[in-house]
């Protein structure tokens, strides 16, 4: 669980990314996580852009995403959800205390 602190931290770093996956009518499927999940170790921190014709809701796709890929949810703001999971050979990113 990440503290208020950590997610000021990371909302910083992730303001100047762009969303590399994107959530359409399909919504979330196997492979999607799958594919977040492989992105997650390798960058720690991502953005994902839902689609207007997605039919589900901003916070459920954000609640399945952040829990299929066993990751933090870090930021839900408009229609871009922001992922963090800590990587395990490829870490970058310190967090603060």
């Amino acid at each position: 669980m990440l503290k208020g602190k950590q997610k000021r931290f990371l909302r910083a770093k992730a303001h100047h990314l762009n969303p590399i996956f994107q959530v359409g009518k399909g919504g979330v499927n196997e492979n999607m996580v799958k594919q977040i999940g492989e992105a997650l170790e390798v960058r720690e921190l991502l953005k994902v852009s839902i689609l207007q014709n997605c039919d589900e809701e901003k916070q459920t796709v954000a609640a399945e995403l952040a829990a299929g890929t066993k990751s933090e949810l870090v930021q839900l703001i408009g229609s871009t959800i922001v992922l963090y999971k800590e990587s395990k050979e490829n870490k970058t990113i310190n967090l603060p205390s």
